[in-house]
């Protein structure tokens, strides 16, 4: 899954939910529900994700939704072998990538 987000310090939860194709209430329940992610809250109390929650959601987002983990599954995968995991991740996105540039490539043929 491509995530289209501008780089930016900041980002708030519409912007998340949106790259995502989600709602914010499923972005503020991951939230409760995964230590690892822990946006930061402006005085309004808004939330304000950061780049590395962004990749924690990535990574979230591809066990539950992609590969079909339940939340306990997902956070059980995330304790036991959290490198690895994260490793996975970043080589598929990587091969999503090189797929979407050979794709192109033979669009121009």
């Amino acid at each position: 899954m491509e995530i289209d987000l501008p780089e930016k310090r900041y980002y708030k939860i519409g912007e998340v939910a949106k790259a995502f194709d989600v709602n914010t209430s499923l972005i503020r329940f991951w939230e409760k529900e995964f230590d690892i992610i822990q946006p930061k809250k402006n005085g309004k109390g808004d939330r304000m994700f950061t780049p590395v929650d962004i990749k924690n959601f990535r990574l979230i987002y591809h066990l539950v939704k992609e590969k079909g983990f339940t939340l306990d599954g997902a956070k059980k995968k995330l304790l036991a072998e959290p490198e690895a995991t994260k490793n996975n991740l970043e080589i598929i996105e990587r091969l999503e990538k090189v797929k979407a540039e050979l794709l192109k490539i033979k669009n121009e043929l």
